[in-house]
């Protein structure tokens, strides 16, 4: 059997979680029996880097947002986090986040530059390319964004599934369409232009579809949603339509293919027990629209329910294998591993002597 090629993941989660951010963390250098992304298990699946997400979360979980439809589900929105807070968050992940790299001795590199990006392969260290999930914690002015940047920030993403001063994310639900409420804020559009002039890829994911299209006429870099996947196919508000699926096909830009069951699944069931089939058909439906070019992979390790197909990280040659055996041919496979994300980054960066 061919060998699979080396994955570049579109997002994980695995920042909330690692020793150096919380106590009682997961120590990222060694193999967890939980959760599905560390050193040791990146390294048997072939995974050579990805995004890996800051995100600022509310002080106390939600409760009874969960309502139970006829067909489907809704999640109560979330409400707008204190920016204050959401700044302590993000710092204090991004701290670890270097403090993780420095631990590693070699083993992990936080990726700044297009040259770093196209170094990265199994024999090196794990690329780490920091993005920021939802821009709560951004100041009116930016000076955090600039902060951030010189730090190593290079992908953003407006919103999480709440609204902020620069936008309004969709609500979990199923189904029901991702036109859930208005475009961005005037501040949104400016921070549209501001990511487009320091070179950090914008991430519409979990935006809503008048967001969305308000960063399609205004970004002069590819659309891009790191973690999503076809509405056609499973209509929940997390999942792009065609004609968002076409916008980013003429944008060159790309979708990462998110392995969430409730995005996957045309039932939207929290299932884990899906057939790697199910996956296989979904993505052929998004490469019918995007283009080979197009598709990435966007698994959200560490922030969904996974199928047990793909239960970690060290999972991910079943995926490749399983579009292998569904006659996928290997520039194809090396395009959705990793080519297409290496592509739109190198594009957007802008970063080349």
């Amino acid at each position: 059997m061919p060998t699979s090629p080396p994955v570049f993941d579109g997002h994980n989660d695995v920042v909330q979680h690692l020793l150096e951010y919380r106590e009682g963390g997961r120590d990222f250098l060694l193999r967890n029996p939980e959760g599905h992304l560390d050193l040791p298990r990146a390294r048997e699946g072939g995974l050579i880097g990805g995004l890996f997400a800051l995100m600022a979360l509310p002080p106390r979980p939600p409760e009874d947002d969960l309502t139970i439809t006829s067909s489907g589900y809704e999640v109560r929105l979330a409400p707008p986090l204190d920016p204050g807070g959401a700044r302590a968050q993000v710092l204090a992940q991004l701290a670890a986040l270097e403090h993780l790299e420095r631990r590693a001795e070699g083993q992990l590199r936080i990726v700044r530059t297009s040259e770093q990006l196209a170094a990265l392969d199994a024999d090196g260290p794990l690329g780490m390319v920091v993005h920021l999930e939802g821009a709560d914690a951004i100041d009116a002015d930016f000076a955090l964004l600039y902060d951030l940047h010189a730090r190593g920030l290079r992908s953003l993403g407006l919103v999480w599934s709440r609204p902020n001063r620069f936008g309004h994310g969709v609500p979990f639900a199923y189904p029901r369409s991702p036109d859930t409420g208005p475009g961005l804020t005037p501040d949104g559009k400016a921070l549209v232009r501001a990511c487009n002039r320091l070179g950090v890829m914008i991430d519409v994911s979990h935006l809503n579809e008048r967001g969305f299209w308000d960063v399609a006429r205004l970004s002069d870099a590819p659309l891009v949603a790191t973690h999503s996947n076809a509405h056609a196919v499973c209509p929940s508000t997390r999942n792009l339509t065609d004609d968002q699926l076409g916008a980013v096909r003429e944008s060159e830009g790309v979708v990462g293919f998110n392995f969430a069951v409730n995005d996957v699944r045309p039932d939207a069931h929290l299932d884990p027990d899906t057939n790697v089939e199910v996956l296989v058909r979904h993505v052929d439906y998004l490469l019918s629209r995007l283009g080979v070019d197009g598709v990435a992979l966007g698994s959200d390790f560490d922030g969904a329910v996974m199928p047990r197909a793909v239960a970690d990280a060290s999972h991910l040659p079943t995926l490749l294998n399983a579009l292998r055996t569904f006659g996928y041919d290997e520039d194809t496979l090396g395009k959705l591993a990793s080519g297409n994300w290496r592509r739109v980054l190198r594009r957007t960066w802008r970063d080349e002597a």
